[in-house]
């Protein structure tokens, strides 16, 4: 499990109704079934309006990817493509075919099987980089999926406080329900305005992370690859890896290694 995920939605959520208890509110004054169904209802709608269902039918496994821990082990990548490097230098690419039914990382292992087929290096680029491209374009999509429900939702909020308020202007002949009223209408801002900054939002920016960190380690991959398509002796694939790193973690690497 993502745990900065849960945490975060959980901590944000729960000051909120925490600092609302302590300025003395009722947490069943927060509950407004009309406000919620102007508010989600119409998010949803909107964002259905904004993509095609084949883009919307992602949305529970966009949901999955956001709250599942994947651990990207940049170090472990670098020195399984040492090895097939060194493999491949020593009884040639053909012998890589046999380590392929052992790499668990498609990526990775359509590129292995582009060099051990002899594709041309300019092909085994293009291919693999045409992936990165399309995948990076579906990652996005995901993304934006929530990033729309963030604008909507507060906009939906003030429609729904809206309609609160001409209800209210309405029926102004009891003044001792006005304020009680007027404190109903504004329940659907609320709304809107909390779960687009504290949950669609943040999970799009999160999915947008993910993606980055993907891509990150498939243009390690991609490099290594090459390299050893090229024959290079695993000390240079290293060093040419070790390039895509931060200074830290070739440190921590370097230390590790030790």
């Amino acid at each position: 499990m993502d745990l900065s995920s849960i945490i975060g939605l959980v901590l944000g959520f729960a000051m909120l109704l925490i600092a609302y208890v302590e300025e003395g509110g009722q947490l069943s004054a927060l509950v407004q079934p009309t406000a919620a169904m102007i508010v989600f209802g119409g998010t949803i709608g909107a964002v259905m309006t904004s993509f095609t269902l084949n883009d919307l039918k992602q949305v529970g496994k966009l949901f999955q990817i956001v709250f599942k821990e994947k651990k990207y082990e940049v170090n472990e990548l670098i020195t399984i493509l040492c090895s097939f490097a060194e493999k491949a230098r020593r009884e040639g690419l053909l012998s890589l075919e046999r380590e392929t039914a052992n790499i668990d990382d498609e990526f990775l292992r359509q590129g292995i099987q582009l060099v051990v087929d002899g594709t041309d290096p300019a092909l085994v680029r293009d291919i693999l980089e045409t992936q990165i491209e399309f995948t990076d374009q579906r990652h996005k999509i995901g993304a934006d999926i929530f990033e729309s429900a963030g604008g909507y939702s507060p906009t939906m909020g003030i429609i729904g406080t809206v309609l609160g308020l001409v209800m209210v202007l309405g029926n102004l002949t009891n003044p001792d329900e006005l304020g009680p009223s007027i404190a109903v209408a504004f329940i659907a801002t609320l709304y809107g305005v909390a779960f687009a900054n504290l949950a669609w939002l943040p999970i799009g920016h999160k999915l947008k992370l993910k993606s980055k960190q993907e891509r990150f380690m498939r243009e390690i991959a991609l490099e290594g690859v090459l390299s050893i398509q090229a024959g290079d002796n695993p000390g240079i694939v290293r060093e040419k890896l070790r390039a895509f790193l931060s200074a830290t973690i070739r440190q921590v690497a370097a230390t590790s290694k030790e």
